[in-house]
């Protein structure tokens, strides 16, 4: 008895091992014996060591005030820059040109998108719970193409299969983060 049981946890250790090795095949290959090769591994379908530059990107070249807006990716998401930037940046806390149209105080007499009343709170002084509004642009806030990015007109290396899930219909169009920036701060 005593010898069967030491046969059978001498086995249960060996067939272990070679179970894992099964799968083990010389030269790192699939078990199909198929390598996959660096046009595979490319988006660009071409060996990783080429290196040629990236095809040039197309932004938008419609001025501020004639672009098409695009509906936002997901709820409260950054809206994009559907416009040329040309001219307008570099953006510096003393100099920015976003300002000269999208601020709230002007941006409905031109035609363009005011800055959220989000960028109007400071997130970093919570007082018993609620967010401070300010009267200017949060100083945090000075770099818009930190989060707006002009929109290009690429074609997707890959297939985006994402679908945004809005739970008000007019986020698609405009940010209500001012309305629910508390959701989930206890």
């Amino acid at each position: 008895m005593l010898k069967k049981s030491w046969k059978l946890l001498m086995a249960i250790p060996a067939m272990g091992i070679s179970i894992s090795l099964v799968g083990c095949q010389p030269g790192g290959t699939a078990s199909s014996g198929k390598a996959i090769s660096s046009e595979e591994l490319s988006y660009r379908k071409v060996p990783l060591t080429v290196n040629d530059a990236p095809p040039p990107v197309e932004f938008p070249k419609e001025p501020p005030g004639q672009a098409k807006r695009f509906q936002r990716a997901y709820e409260n998401a950054p809206p994009m820059i559907p416009h040329s930037v040309e001219g307008l940046l570099p953006i510096t806390k003393d100099n920015n040109a976003c300002l000269g149209c999208h601020d709230p105080k002007v941006a409905k007499s031109v035609g363009a998108t005011p800055i959220s009343p989000t960028h109007f709170i400071d997130f970093f002084q919570l007082i018993k719970g609620k967010v401070v509004k300010l009267d200017k642009l949060d100083p945090a806030r000075w770099n818009c193409s930190q989060c707006h990015a002009p929109q290009a007109k690429a074609k997707p290396l890959v297939q985006n299969t994402f679908r945004p899930d809005y739970r008000n219909p007019e986020t698609k169009k405009k940010t209500i983060l001012n309305k629910n920036v508390m959701e989930g701060v206890y």
